[in-house]
């Protein structure tokens, strides 16, 4: 009898983990759930709202994904979960005006990986879920970069009309999301006035300040690379404002705890993050934040068939501490979780040994030319600094090892990437 394998979110470690597995078992063993059609790498999505990617370039085809990596697609969102009957229910599929293209289906399993990863934490600011946007979709970037359009097309006829023109962007949170955004909007904002905004000035008329509640940006990580990336965006004339905590958002501006006000056209929300409302109905044990707690070895609390990896999963470290929300962490539990679903696919004995999350460093784009980020582990049995050329190739082989694991070969993945590349040293920007 062939083991059914049902994952439940195509981010990074949820696909990752269906190409593995499906190039092991095959289209009858593994199926893939998600609600949207094309998967693209999560750390690119502040370039699709800058509009220096274009998301039909970078977005692979769950489908194509599936025949290529021989297990099955199945589009739609999980709405419920019979723990008891192992199986799950997926919604309807709709089209633009509301009709039903594919009805509900329920989708048996023998075992169940939920990898759902998280949404935006507003933390109940008031206004912050009414008046601000969030990268945490392709559809959330591709609406931030036609909100930006608008808003410059509108500052360029005011311009044009011999009035004052700008555009105030406002980015609340200055962790990775935060300052990779700014620093894109930045070379956006730049290329934008050479090609269709001639009469607006890039540094003058496109204002972006980062708000951030520490006292540093990029507070997990060692001063060094904070103090780097700070002066990097401040090189591109990004005003950075710590020690702010948000207390109001408005549709004009942003007011923090001490009074301070931000005038803001566009406010994106970077400040935290939390698992799907969605995984509190399934009957499933849940931490504050909303996420499933796991045990070590990523299967959910009080249940024996059912798995959960990735930012919606609260899994302990040997230490006492979390698994951190970061891609790597998510890279690392589907790899961990291949090999202990391959074992009960194959009738074999469980994993002996946990999931031991290891940290590599990070590494933070700064625009197209330049990252920064330290590097750890036992290569260098400290933490590293690195910067500039290095730091930004470093940066692009982790996209390239993300291609490698979904396509299944490195000389794929090489080419894939390199076509991306060519695309993305092109100094355009996406106009329509």
């Amino acid at each position: 009898m062939q083991h059914r394998i049902v994952i439940v979110g195509g981010g990074a470690g949820g696909l990752e983990l269906a190409c593995k597995l499906g190039r092991k078992l095959g289209v009858a063993q593994v199926t893939l759930v998600d609600q949207q059609l094309f998967h693209i790498w999560k750390p690119s999505l502040h370039e699709v709202a800058a509009g220096t990617l274009d998301i039909h370039q970078e977005g692979l085809s769950y489908e194509m994904l599936a025949h290529d990596n021989r297990f099955s697609f199945c589009l739609g969102a999980m709405t419920a979960l019979d723990g008891a009957g192992q199986a799950i229910t997926v919604a309807p599929v709709l089209d633009e005006h509301g009709e039903e293209l594919v009805p509900a289906r329920n989708l048996p399993f023998d075992d169940l990986v939920i990898a759902v990863g998280s949404t935006a934490n507003h933390f109940n600011v008031p206004g912050a879920a009414e008046h601000t946007l969030s990268l945490n979709r392709p559809a959330d970037a591709e609406h931030f970069r036609l909100r930006m359009l608008k808003l410059l097309t509108a500052a360029e006829l005011r311009k044009s009309a011999g009035a004052q023109g700008q555009v105030r962007i406002v980015i609340i949170g200055g962790g990775a999301t935060g300052v990779e955004l700014a620093a894109e909007l930045r070379e956006a904002s730049v290329v934008h006035s050479r090609y269709g905004f001639r009469r607006l000035d890039p540094h003058r008329d496109v204002q972006i300040t980062l708000l951030e509640g520490a006292d540093r940006i990029l507070a997990p990580l060692p001063g060094k690379v904070s103090t780097a990336a700070a002066g990097l965006l401040k090189e591109r004339h990004v005003t950075i404002e710590t020690n702010c905590r948000v207390a109001r958002i408005t549709p004009q501006q942003v007011e923090d705890a001490s009074g301070r006000v931000f005038a803001a056209d566009l406010v994106v929300w970077a400040a935290g993050i939390k698992a799907p409302d969605m995984l509190a109905t399934l009957g499933l044990p849940t931490n504050r934040s909303g996420q499933l707690e796991v045990a070590g070895n990523l299967r959910v609390k009080g249940q024996d068939h059912i798995h959960a990896l990735g930012d919606c999963a609260a899994c302990p470290t040997a230490t006492g501490g979390w698994v951190p929300p970061r891609a790597q962490a998510a890279h690392q539990q589907a790899s961990y979780l291949c090999q202990a679903l391959l074992r009960r696919a194959m009738g074999q004995s469980p994993r002996a040994d946990d999931y031991v999350y290891k940290d590599y460093g990070s590494l933070v784009s700064v625009g197209t030319q330049t990252s920064v980020g330290n590097l750890m582990g036992n290569l260098f049995r400290s933490t590293w600094y690195v910067q500039g050329l290095l730091a930004r190739t470093m940066y692009v082989s982790l996209h390239l090892m993300h291609h490698q694991a979904v396509l299944g070969s490195l000389r794929t993945a090489v080419l894939a990437l390199a076509r991306f590349l060519v695309k993305r040293a092109t100094p355009l920007v996406k106009l329509h």
